[in-house]
């Protein structure tokens, strides 16, 4: 999960929009983990680039 956090925080450093296969592909990812690594994974990009999140669903467990 730290790499997603770090490809979240790189994409959005560039300026750009998290969109397309880059959203698909950490979207499944996060839905394919431990319940505990997406919890780590939300708390990570709240922490370091909270404007993202709005990319991301979180999970129902």
């Amino acid at each position: 999960m730290d790499e997603a956090v770090v490809v979240v925080m790189n994409t959005m450093d560039q300026n750009q929009e998290i969109k397309g296969w880059l959203t698909r592909t950490l979207q499944q990812a996060i839905n394919d983990s431990d319940p505990e690594l997406s919890r780590y994974f939300f708390a990570e990009v709240e922490r370091h680039r909270p404007a993202a999140l709005k990319y991301f669903l979180k999970p129902t467990y």
